[in-house]
């Protein structure tokens, strides 16, 4: 059963993605060791990642109009993710920079958002009806945020269950935060929030915390090789990260994590059981190369927790 429907506001970029030993330095020109093009953009990442988990989800974006645009739809039809695109023949759609570094698979990133930060806050009025009919509305911070902000008020007016993932770190307006019923940030992400050093599990508690007092209903933080912290008012609970192999590649894991913590809740799982889910869907994603085709299906990621 998908659950309810999902609705996700975000960004499709093509992610241009360089292995080497190292990253250059300014000035410098190394030789890579491999180069893919593929799908990427968080929002998309997430929206493909609900859709391969069965999800009933809708992706709300811009695109250019362009071979990049193609590649987007073609991605999301594989992974039977319905599309709500304004097409933007003035601007491009967007890319990504994204090295690797071959031994430790960790990555670094620079997002060219292109038609995707034309994204307004009369796009999303034109696209309400759509934001009101979801059981649960993800986005992050790759468009707009004044645009991630009235889509954030039209599903907490309608009742929706709302997911912010503060992603790419950036300073938001205090107003945002008594609109999310969940946030869901990494280590960086909760240090730019709250401005406080997150290294360790008490860390995440005590930033949560501050999060939570800005009026966030319950606060995910995830914290890569460690899992998540689920943290509200009332409990405090670590899901360790669920190994399902080597890691090949962290690139797309939170976007992974994101969409299927959306698949799970839309499905009505009790949260800490959602964040175990999405943690098993995170886990088989760094197990391969790219990020829209390492996102697992419902059936895969089963079976991994069905190992305990």
């Amino acid at each position: 059963m998908p659950g309810k429907p999902v609705v996700i506001l975000g960004v499709f970029v093509a992610d241009t993605a360089y292995r080497a030993a190292r990253q250059p330095r300014m000035g410098e020109t190394l030789l890579g060791t491999s180069f893919t093009l593929g799908p990427g953009g968080k929002g998309s990442n997430q929206a493909v990642a609900a859709g391969r988990l069965g999800a009933d989800i809708t992706f709300l974006t811009r695109l250019g109009v362009d071979p990049f645009a193609d590649m987007a739809r073609q991605t999301w039809a594989q992974a039977d993710v319905k599309s709500a695109v304004i097409d933007t023949p003035e601007s491009y759609t967007g890319a990504a920079y994204i090295f690797v570094e071959d031994t430790t698979g960790n990555n670094a990133i620079i997002v060219s958002p292109g038609a995707a930060m034309l994204i307004s806050p009369d796009d999303i009025e034109a696209n309400a009806g759509l934001i009101r009919s979801a059981g649960v509305f993800v986005t992050q911070l790759e468009q707009p945020i004044e645009a991630a902000l009235r889509a954030l008020e039209i599903a907490r007016g309608a009742g929706v269950t709302t997911i912010l993932n503060p992603a790419p770190a950036a300073s938001l307006p205090e107003r945002i935060y008594t609109l999310c019923d969940y946030v869901t940030p990494n280590e960086t992400e909760a240090e730019e929030l709250t401005g406080m050093k997150v290294s360790s599990i008490d860390d995440a508690r005590r930033a949560a915390d501050r999060l939570l007092g800005k009026g966030v209903g319950a606060v995910i933080v995830t914290l890569g090789e460690k899992g998540a912290l689920l943290h509200t008012a009332s409990r405090s609970d670590h899901v360790g990260a669920i190994n399902a192999g080597p890691v090949v590649e962290t690139t797309g894991a939170g976007d992974a994590f994101n969409g299927g913590l959306a698949a799970a809740l839309a499905r009505e799982v009790e949260p800490l059981q959602a964040v175990r889910f999405a943690c098993a869907v995170a886990g088989i994603s760094v197990t391969r190369p790219g990020t829209a085709p390492s996102m697992p299906t419902l059936q895969e990621v089963e079976a991994l927790l069905a190992k305990g």
